[in-house]
């Protein structure tokens, strides 16, 4: 059984700052589940171009309001309160956000917790 309280990454190298975002690692690739888990703050009236070429993403929004463009087809899916998204095709996307966005957020296969997007918006993958 693990137990991890936010407070308890707050301040530690599991507690990223991205620039235009801010991700407390929760459940990382050491944890063994599979999957990681991030609790992060996407700060307001930011874009942040992300294209996970190397992970699948499920993200839960519980607070906040933007959108996320697919650059593939430029559509624009509004985020808000209690929506999912998975970018189940490795999608490139812009995150746009209109007010502070609190996201939960799984990735496939688990960051090790300490990632940060290139210049591409890819987080690389963890090979140890």
């Amino acid at each position: 059984m693990k137990v991890v309280k936010l407070a308890d990454v707050l301040g530690t190298e599991h507690d990223v700052d991205g620039g235009t975002w801010v991700s407390r690692r929760l459940i990382n690739k050491k944890d063994g589940m599979g999957y990681s888990v991030n609790d992060t703050i996407i700060k307001a009236g930011t874009e942040t171009h992300i294209w996970y070429q190397n992970h699948l993403e499920s993200v839960y929004c519980i607070e906040g309001e933007g959108e996320v463009v697919t650059l593939s087809d430029n559509k624009v899916w509004p985020i808000t309160k209690d929506t999912l998204y998975a970018l189940d095709q490795h999608d490139e996307h812009l995150l746009r956000a209109k007010t502070d966005m609190r996201m939960v957020c799984v990735f496939n296969p688990p960051l090790s917790g300490k990632e940060v997007h290139d210049e591409n918006g890819v987080y690389p993958v963890d090979e140890d």
